[in-house]
């Protein structure tokens, strides 16, 4: 059970406020988180996974190597096994599926009494039902069966992530569930009752930034809306890192940043995977997060294309909302500061 205060705190508080004008413009806010939301932790897809199954189901440990902020990470990634319908057990990576499950259920945390944060204990989560999850993904059209919500919530408490970090400055890892609990009770059969109350808790990488706010906000609902994971993964990626965005700067953006840190450039010719980087950032324009970019290949010998660098150029709306999560941002800080002085 959760302490009815961890409903009722400074840190879930701050989760939970945003800077916005209304209700409407509210429903479309969440928050990104640097860390957590930079790993490659949902990179292969269920096609792939079906490829690289041994016949008895096994999926071997999943290994990327990726930067932060310039240091050099590693992600292991330990699948979960699954009895499927047909009765077969099966391991599964968590993939694009779950990664929308998880980011409904964050911003099903940012409303009030849905979200947790508790100090003590030091973890943080949501409750929820699976009606109301269905419901959010649905808003941001992703129509989910109940089955299918459930067996994306069984994936990510089942599958466990490794972080390393083996830099001579900075030795050390991490390893957790992605969902570190997973709970529900009914009146009724669980599976029949889409009102039961379910509880998630998030993976530690949360709850720390949640503790030292370390997530800003961003336009949940346009990321939600991309036809692609790597348009979505692109509108996080220029959510936290183009915070500087003005009407005069503009944000460098290599392909094979994308490619390395990302994980989902996996392409066999070079020309497919700038392709697919093209479509999702023509789309990002689409969608009013950039007004335009300009592409400039990088060529070696023979011409050979090693390199593309994107010039991305800010919307005024993207402007507009990088400005408030500042404010938000700097708010947030001197709220704490100030709580600080007064104790």
């Amino acid at each position: 059970m959760v302490r009815e205060q961890a409903f009722r705190n400074t840190q879930i508080d701050m989760f939970q406020s945003f800077i916005c004008n209304g209700d409407d413009e509210r429903s479309r806010l969440s928050n990104t988180i640097e860390l957590w939301d930079s790993l490659p932790k949902y990179s292969i897809s269920r096609q792939e996974m079906t490829k690289r199954r041994t016949v008895d189901g096994f999926l071997r440990l999943l290994t990327i190597d990726f930067r932060f902020k310039g240091q050099p990470l590693t992600v292991v990634i330990q699948p979960a096994r699954i009895r499927d319908d047909d009765g077969v057990e099966r391991d599964y990576y968590p993939s694009a599926a779950e990664e929308l499950v998880e980011d409904a259920l964050r911003k099903i945390a940012s409303e009030r009494l849905q979200g947790y944060f508790d100090s003590d204990e030091h973890s943080s989560g949501v409750v929820f039902s699976i009606y109301q999850l269905r419901e959010e993904l649905a808003r941001r059209g992703h129509t989910r069966s109940h089955a299918e919500v459930v067996n994306s919530l069984t994936i990510l408490a089942a599958s466990m992530i490794e972080i390393r970090s083996e830099s001579a400055s900075a030795e050390g890892f991490t390893r957790s569930n992605y969902l570190t609990g997973l709970a529900a009770s009914s009146q009724k059969k669980l599976k029949d009752d889409p009102n039961a109350k379910w509880l998630a808790q998030f993976h530690p990488l949360v709850t720390q930034s949640i503790h030292s706010l370390a997530y800003r906000q961003y336009d949940y609902h346009a990321m939600m809306s991309h036809s692609t994971q790597l348009a979505r993964w692109l509108r996080k990626h220029i959510s936290t890192k183009f915070n500087f965005a003005s009407f005069v700067t503009t944000f460098d953006l290599l392909w094979s940043t994308v490619y390395r840190d990302s994980n989902l450039l996996n392409y066999s010719r070079i020309r497919d995977g700038i392709a697919a980087l093209d479509e999702a950032l023509g789309e990002l324009s689409q969608n009013d997060a950039l007004s335009r970019f300009v592409k400039d290949i990088v060529r070696g010998k023979h011409n050979k294309i090693i390199d593309v660098r994107y010039t991305l150029y800010p919307s005024k709306s993207f402007v507009r909302e990088m400005k408030a999560a500042n404010k938000r941002f700097r708010d947030a800080i001197e709220g704490v500061e100030a709580s600080r002085v007064q104790r």
